[in-house]
């Protein structure tokens, strides 16, 4: 166990968060996603919700202020303009951490082309429909 650090995170993901780079980008997705054969390394968290895991992740992980958005939830298939629980919940979490950002939503191809080239994917337990998110790193600026 570590001080300040969320006792979800494990070492492995412990170690991709802190090997990522500037620009990075990392995928948390749900219990359907492809993860296995998407491409980049994989983290299994089962048993762990979507949502736990983006706060966790987000308590030490800073977000890209150098674009104009940095944190990507799939869009609903057939209504891009729907917000589904998932969306709102992981909206609520990414303005907690980081107040003047928001989750943009991409189609779902666009979505799995953009996860096969991240650093890594952490697939949880997460059961609802589209708990699926992407968020590119940021810097931690001199004190």
């Amino acid at each position: 166990m570590l001080k300040g650090i969320p006792p979800i995170l494990g070492p492995d993901l412990l170690y991709i968060l802190r090997a990522m780079g500037h620009g990075d980008e990392i995928a948390i997705v749900d219990a359907n996603y492809p993860g296995d054969s998407a491409g980049p390394q994989l983290v299994r968290l089962d048993g762990l919700s979507a949502g736990d895991v983006l706060d966790a992740v987000l308590t030490i992980m800073p977000l890209d202020t150098f674009v104009d958005e940095q944190a990507f939830g799939m869009e609903v298939v057939g209504d891009g303009n729907k917000r589904e629980a998932t969306h709102q919940d992981f909206d609520k979490l990414i303005r907690k951490h980081e107040p003047t950002m928001k989750l943009s939503l991409l189609e779902r191809f666009a979505f799995y082309e953009r996860v096969h080239g991240a650093y890594a994917i952490v697939q949880t337990g997460e059961r609802r429909l589209y708990g699926n998110v992407l968020l590119k790193k940021g810097i931690v600026r001199p004190e």
